[in-house]
């Protein structure tokens, strides 16, 4: 196996054990009922994305693209 396969690998392995706890670090879809009953017009439904939870999302995006291009990379027999 050469290097940069084990470092890859353990990228891969780090990236996935993120991508576990940003998940479950995430509030459930069902706590968003609020909006049901017009809620969504508060300050936190207008600026839900520059709160903790927006930075969930955001990074969360960004580790599954990792975690995708990683697998890719991993599965060509080039390095």
């Amino acid at each position: 196996m050469s290097a940069l396969r084990i470092v890859i690998t353990i990228l891969f392995i780090l990236d996935c054990l993120a991508l576990t706890a940003l998940v479950l670090m995430q509030e459930g879809k069902s706590a968003g009922l609020g909006a049901v009953a017009g809620m969504a017009e508060t300050y936190w439904g207008k600026n839900k994305g520059r709160s903790m939870e927006g930075l969930l999302v955001k990074l969360t995006k960004v580790a599954a693209v990792l975690f995708m291009v990683l697998a890719v990379v991993l599965n060509l027999n080039v390095i």
